[in-house]
């Protein structure tokens, strides 16, 4: 079983994602709005797993998984995004994310990407 952290700004995807870890026998031990408080909660949490949305409030996606990669170069950060031109998902990947999951989704494409991850 995992420990994830969820970071989304969409209270509905991060509902969403919840049920679909939890299914998968994972707990949700915390959830995040945006890029800073993805970052508090993983330094607090250290979580097996992060999911980050790319576009949020305050910090983006990209910025708390650099953020993050110097706080635990071994952190295991899911990239979740609507976003899904390639030049981002290359350069999320070169940035240390582990993988990446395309919105909409359905659960047996986010379950393949957070067993990727774990």
């Amino acid at each position: 079983m995992a420990r994830v952290v969820i970071c989304d700004d969409s209270e509905y995807l991060r509902l969403t994602i919840r049920e679909v870890v939890s299914h998968m026998g994972h707990e949700v031990v915390g959830e995040a709005s945006n890029g800073e408080e993805a970052i508090q909660l993983f330094t607090q949490l250290q979580p097996d797993l992060i999911t980050m949305d790319v576009i949020m409030p305050k910090m983006n996606g990209l910025q708390a998984l650099m953020e993050i990669l110097q706080i635990d170069s071994n952190a295991r950060v899911l990239i979740v995004t609507a976003l899904a031109h390639e030049p981002l998902i290359k350069r999320a990947l070169a940035m240390g994310a582990m993988g990446f999951v395309t919105k909409p989704f359905t659960s047996e494409e986010l379950m393949r990407g957070i067993n990727s991850v774990i």
